[in-house]
Parts: structure tokens; C-alpha cells; sequence
């Protein structure tokens, strides 16, 4: 098993800490894992995105030109990487701020509505959680377990009593995946 991984939106929208997250849980899960972000300047605002490749086997280089899968946060990633998912590939996206759809034929694309579900459990601060549920819910890539063990680790301890919350919203990105 070798999933190489692209996470892209605006800085703020924690596409980094979700990249975080997902390559401590394949650590829990003993996998080989890399681990790239990619930012401008801005810290909110502008652009972001990070590359997590999951394998079982040794990985020769972080660097990737293609993913098998994209979660794609907002129109501008959207228009940089939707070319860039193999044939076969995955490309999830969340509808709120994207104004032209992906429209690949030889991928499987899959929209989420993230945003409306912050709304739905009354935190925004949930927003990449539920995004990474999504990404669970479409690719199994690591069980719940590991994430929330990453989870735990990338947290700061004075945030753990956010735990039950965080796991909630990876649960609603699992069925809102589930719904797609």
C-alpha cells in the first residue's frame, strides 16, 4: 500500500495540522511516512498545501509531481491541482468557495460539504477535522484509533479537552463521505 497524498486551501484553513495528523497516525499504524507543507508568507489567507505520502515500504522521495489523492479547499488549489490526481485517483473537494467544479473523468471526485457541517455542530474551529473525516470516509487510509492518537500528539496538552469534539467532527466527515 503506497497513497501519496496532496491537501491544498488557504492558510487558516489547518491543511497543514490536518497533514500533521494524518502522518502520526500512520506512524501509530507502522507505516512509512513523509510529511512536506508548503506555504507562502501569510499565514492567513494565503496559500497552503501539504504532502503526506502513507506507504508500507520504504519511500524513496517526499517530492511528488502527481497524487493519488487531492482534498481541495478552495478554487485557486482546485486550479492547480485537479490536473495533477492520477488517472484512477481521488480528488475531494469541499463546495463552499468553489465556483467551477472539478471536471475530470478519469478520477473520482467526490464533493463534501464541510463548511455547512461547521455550522451544523457550531464550530468553525472544526472545519479541518471534518475534512480529514471526509478523507478517511472516501480512502480508509488509517483507522479512527490512530488518528485520534495523532490527534493527541499534535495537539498542545492545554487543547486535550477538545478531543471529544475533534473526534465528533472527524465522525460527521466519515458519514458526510458516507452521504457523498
Amino acid at each position: 500500500m503506497k497513497e501519496e497524498i496532496i491537501i491544498a486551501g488557504f492558510g487558516g484553513q489547518g491543511v497543514l495540522s490536518m497533514g500533521k495528523i494524518l502522518a502520526y497516525a500512520g506512524l501509530m499504524d507502522n507505516l512509512e511516512v513523509t510529511w512536506m507543507p508548503s506555504y507562502g508568507p501569510e499565514q492567513r489567507g494565503g496559500t497552503a498545501n501539504v504532502t503526506v505520502i502513507l506507504s508500507d515500504a520504504p519511500i524513496s522521495s517526499p517530492v511528488l509531481d502527481t497524487y493519488d489523492t487531492a482534498v481541495i479547499l478552495n478554487q485557486q488549489s482546485l486550479d492547480k491541482f485537479e490536473s495533477k490526481v492520477k488517472p484512477g485517483g481521488t480528488l475531494i473537494y469541499d463546495s463552499y468557495g468553489i465556483h467551477r467544479p472539478p471536471t475530470r473523468k478519469d478520477i473520482t471526485i467526490r464533493r463534501i460539504d464541510a463548511m455547512e457541517a461547521t455550522f451544523d455542530m457550531k464550530s468553525a474551529k472544526t472545519y479541518n477535522m471534518i475534512v480529514l473525516g471526509a478523507l478517511l470516509g472516501v480512502r480508509h487510509l488509517v483507522p479512527l484509533e490512530s488518528v485520534m492518537t495523532g490527534l493527541k500528539k499534535a495537539l498542545p496538552e492545554r487543547h486535550h479537552h477538545l478531543l471529544g469534539v475533534n473526534r465528533e467532527a472527524i465522525v460527521k466527515g466519515m458519514q458526510l463521505a458516507g452521504d457523498c
